[in-house]
């Protein structure tokens, strides 16, 4: 068929073929169909969906459109995670260290932050030399003698996905679970994958504010996954504000090397360890949760995780003096206390309000092109629950640009809600799909 009878038939609610769509799919990763006619096809699948089949082809159509990495040369079952983006979100900096310490493999290719979330690449460049535009080659290399690499999406990993989120996000058909699932999923299994776990925030600060959707992008996700062989477990987990204290690149860089030596925030470390003892069991290398916990605690306790992200930001260009010695790390000009304006107890913390905040002083970007100031951000003081008096810090802000700092105050001091009694707790693992 035609593209025009194709995006049609899908205007209309028919179901494609699956060679139809690969057809159609490869003529746009070779320009043979414009950018017109995908915007078109997209806006239809946003309206009309995809069934079980269509997503499948749609998939392994833009996991094909590009090199499939062969990662059999690495002993043992290789073990990503991804995660849908939230504010505070550092747990890639942990979980990839922590799991190679226990002896899983963890290919990751991560992406860069847009718009309220931040990105792990962002992250990672705030440790001086770390590079995270390896090679190929320097990828498998590495995950095979290290355990683990942290790079960029490649030029040949999934192709038809680069070129077409491009597409989405400036034709309203970025929030789309067909698309947004395909879209992770043809990235994540090109990396040369055997299991995934995906964390899928919910909340505020999440894509997905709502627990039913969030729940349908997961089923999706472990629906491809499973179609195409691969061991898929998701967590939904909350992002109804920040996880940890920080909210920053470098800032980030710091709580997630002090997970690594035991003394983070709960919340964050619970999550870490949630996620990467899923895949210490996909991995093989624990029979159930518990058993990946005490190995976990085992890696932090003595000094194995810590050891290996030293490793890891070695093998990579980074200085790893810098995760000892953290004023190695980007350093804001000037550091400002935000108070509260209410007496009471914090309920409520608007994390995309914060995100966007830390967007403004320079943390993070609203197009591609914009520069990251890796030292700017905020630390929190107060969360969920916490106390609060008139004047009291809600946060520090650390920030570059001093006339950015009027408006940003007024930012947070909105996204905070305060009221006369403590808010009751919110479970941070909200349910476990497979």
């Amino acid at each position: 068929m035609r593209p025009y009878e194709l995006i049609k038939a899908k205007r209309d609610g028919q179901v494609l073929a699956p060679a139809d769509i690969r057809a159609f799919m490869d003529d746009f990763t070779r320009g043979v169909v414009p950018e017109y006619q995908m915007a078109a096809m997209c806006m239809a699948v946003f309206f009309r969906g995809m069934n079980a089949d269509e997503l499948g082809a749609w998939t392994q159509a833009m996991l094909e459109s590009g090199d499939v990495l062969d990662l059999s040369d690495t002993p043992g079952t290789k073990v990503d995670k991804h995660s849908t983006g939230g504010v505070g979100d550092k747990v890639s900096l942990s979980l990839a260290p922590l799991a190679a310490a226990c002896g899983v493999p963890v290919p990751m290719i991560s992406g860069r932050g847009l718009g309220h979330t931040g990105g792990t690449l962002d992250k990672l460049e705030s440790i001086p030399g770390f590079r995270v535009d390896l090679s190929v080659d320097d990828y498998r290399r590495l995950v095979r003698e290290v355990g683990a690499c942290l790079i960029g999406q490649t030029a040949t990993l999934a192709p038809a996905d680069k070129k077409l989120y491009a597409l989405r996000d400036v034709t309203a058909t970025v929030d789309c679970i067909p698309l947004i699932a395909s879209s992770i999923m043809s990235k994540k299994l090109a990396e040369g994958i055997d299991a995934l776990v995906l964390d899928v925030k919910v909340g505020s600060g999440a894509f997905m504010k709502k627990l039913e959707d969030a729940r349908t992008l997961a089923t999706t996700m472990i629906g491809i996954g499973r179609a195409m062989g691969k061991q898929v477990v998701a967590l939904l987990t909350d992002m109804s504000q920040p996880l940890g204290r920080t909210v920053g690149n470098a800032l980030e860089v710091m709580e997630a090397v002090d997970m690594l030596k035991g003394c983070a925030p709960a919340d964050y470390t619970e999550c870490t360890y949630a996620l990467t003892g899923q895949m210490l069991v996909l991995g093989g290398k624990a029979k159930d949760a518990a058993e990946a916990r005490a190995l976990m605690e085992d890696a932090v306790k003595s000094g194995r995780a810590l050891k290996k992200f030293e490793e890891i930001v070695t093998a990579q260009g980074g200085n790893p003096k810098a995760l000892h010695d953290y004023a190695l790390l980007p350093q804001a000009d000037r550091t400002v206390q935000v108070p509260a304006t209410h007496d009471g107890f914090v309920t409520g913390i608007d994390a995309e309000a914060l995100g966007l905040a830390a967007m403004a002083l320079g943390a993070g970007r609203e197009k591609a092109s914009d520069f990251v100031d890796h030292a700017v951000g905020f630390v929190l003081h107060k969360k969920v629950g916490d106390s609060v008096k008139v004047g009291e810090a809600l946060l520090t802000a650390h920030v570059n640009d001093e006339d950015r700092l009027e408006d940003v105050v007024r930012r947070v001091q909105r996204a905070y809600q305060t009221g006369p009694t403590a808010a009751a707790k919110v479970p941070l693992v909200l349910e476990t799909l497979r």
